[in-house]
């Protein structure tokens, strides 16, 4: 069985703001310990006897980020697909299937959102060892977390009779989608799993049954596969093709509907991260039920998560609050309100906040900037350029720009010219100059960015050369 795992890096992780923003959603935040839900995902996956180098789907806008989280753990992908839109799991699977069959007609897919905290490893791959069996068998197969409460944020899926020759696996009755609390401890008396959103079957075996259900999917994805293009090390999905494609979860378009579906159970503790109450339960906490991470001094405070990202953050006299401090935002909420923070984030959106996007540090391929004061005509950031990285060869048409070299040393392109400076040394770019930083030292370069001019906005950006091929 040639095991592919696929890794799906969608979602926005709304109601974890403001830790997660579009541009560093929950999948790339270091969450639940050192490394990020994603590398955890990929580390996970690539232990599993016989996995191959993992096939990644994201967005484009994430694929620097992605590269660098693989490149940090020592993993490379077999692909990295590149989604122009956001169309849900059923195409996202779909363009993975296409990809894995150009390498090996008979691969098997291990799907896998990459957002999710599981513990217990063992327990993990002697899940994915039963569900081979069954996929070997031509099955379609979805994990069934057990339940060890009567969650109202998860679907749940109801099981038939056993499988044959497979522990601990069954047809599938129906899926449900997420119930009140009466209902799921109904589903649980029932003994229903939680449906977890992972997955494995043949990649030939996926696409026989999304054609049979939703052909148009298949259609559309097929060809956005064909006409893709290579960019660096990604594979861009050609965007025409597929911006037509429906958008449908693998669960409706596919797993609902085919007779040929199963669910293993997976004994392990598994969690979904979909708000701060589910991090707060999977987090250490002290005597009196509290979750505190950073600077944090807590009060007669009792069953709180508190997180301070930038600054000291004090609490007296709180009980079941959620409080998140970032360089640019505050939330306090009620645990048993967690799941409404995405309220909020909409009406970021609606008012056109950047506090919904970005912070105020910001990740590049090259390394990051971040916002450090800003007025009327001027806006002050501090630059980290990553050892032998080098920005785009670009210019301004309406603000200029003074460099200072706080740390490492920079080589620095202004038209013909090409000075090096070290530290506490700086140079002025004027307006409509042709411009261009690098780090040619053996540590991070870190410099003070200050502009000034009528507009400062990102997309007063004209580049001429980028090792990114960003446009």
């Amino acid at each position: 069985m040639a095991l592919y795992p696929v890794i799906l890096c969608g979602g926005s992780g709304t109601r974890l703001w403001p830790l997660s923003r579009t541009l560093l959603p929950k999948q790339f935040l270091a969450l639940t310990g050192e490394q990020s839900m994603f590398q955890q995902t990929a580390a996970r996956l690539q232990a599993v006897p016989g996995a191959r180098p993992p096939l990644v789907v994201s967005h484009a806008e994430h694929r620097f980020l992605v590269r660098e989280q693989l490149r940090e753990v020592g993993i490379e992908p077999a692909a990295h697909l590149l989604e122009p839109f956001g169309r849900n799991t059923a195409p996202a699977i779909a363009a993975a299937a296409f990809c894995a069959m150009q390498k090996d007609r008979e691969a098997v897919l291990l799907v896998a959102p990459s957002d999710h905290v599981i513990r217990n490893a063992d327990a993990f791959r002697d899940a994915v060892s039963r569900a081979g069996t069954l996929a070997a068998r031509g099955k379609l197969v979805t994990f069934g977390v057990v339940p060890t409460n009567p969650a109202t944020g998860y679907g749940y899926i109801l099981p038939g009779s056993a499988e044959a020759g497979a522990a601990d696996a069954f047809t599938i009755r129906s899926f449900v989608e997420k119930p009140n609390e009466a209902k799921a401890r109904e589903y649980i008396a029932r003994n229903a799993y939680w449906n977890s959103g992972m997955f494995l079957f043949s990649a030939a075996r996926y696409l026989e049954e999304l054609r049979r259900f939703r052909a148009d999917i298949a259609e559309r994805v097929e060809a956005a596969v064909g006409a893709s293009g290579s960019d660096l090390d990604f594979v861009r999905l050609d965007e025409r093709e597929f911006e037509r494609c429906p958008s449908q979860s693998v669960d409706y378009a596919v797993m609902e509907k085919t007779d040929q579906a199963s669910v293993v159970a997976a004994r392990f503790e598994w969690s979904d991260v979909g708000s701060w109450s589910s991090l707060w339960a999977l987090t250490a906490k002290d005597a009196k039920n509290n979750s505190a991470l950073g600077d944090v001094l807590l009060e007669d405070a009792q069953g709180c998560y508190v997180r301070a990202e930038n600054r000291l953050v004090a609490a007296v006299g709180v009980k079941d609050l959620v409080i998140v401090e970032t360089g640019d935002a505050v939330l306090v909420a009620h645990k048993d309100k967690a799941e409404d923070v995405k309220s909020i984030v909409e009406r970021l959106k609606a008012d056109n906040r950047p506090e919904q996007a970005s912070h105020d540090r910001v990740y590049r391929p090259w390394g990051y900037y971040e916002g450090i004061d800003a007025g009327e005509a001027y806006q002050v950031k501090r630059l980290m350029l990553k050892q032998g990285a080098r920005i785009s060869l670009q210019r301004h048409r309406r603000r200029a720009e003074h460099w200072v070299v706080v740390a490492g040393t920079a080589k620095v392109t202004r038209d013909e010219e090409e000075i090096l400076l070290g530290p506490n040394q700086s140079t002025f770019i004027p307006l409509g100059t042709m411009h261009r930083l690098e780090n040619v030292g053996n540590e991070p370069l870190f410099v003070v960015e200050v502009q000034s001019g009528d507009y400062l906005g990102e997309d007063d950006i004209e580049r001429f050369d980028d090792d990114y091929k960003r446009t």
